[in-house]
């Protein structure tokens, strides 16, 4: 599940459940590819390529991630620092 901010109080889960059929019916045409989506990995490799194709859906549906960029009390520069301690 992808979180999606709906409004500022919650973030609300957004459902993809159901991206591999999406995926295999309307973008997909390479044989190795739905047979992966039909059947799910069996190998390490596979699952990386699973998560490429989940990847590429989220691109192709304009999903984005949420930021995790660290925004609070651990952010500062060299030019902030050397100004407090001297």
């Amino acid at each position: 599940m992808i979180t999606t901010p709906r409004s500022k109080e919650r973030p609300t889960l957004m459902d993809d459940t159901r991206w591999r059929k999406d995926y295999a019916d309307n973008y997909c045409s390479n044989k190795r590819h739905l047979e992966l989506l039909e059947n799910g990995p069996k190998s390490l490799s596979q699952a990386w390529l699973l998560g490429a194709l989940h990847n590429e859906w989220k691109k192709i549906k304009g999903i984005k991630e949420p930021d995790t960029e660290n925004k609070g009390q651990l952010q500062s520069s060299m030019k902030e620092f050397f100004k407090r301690n001297g």
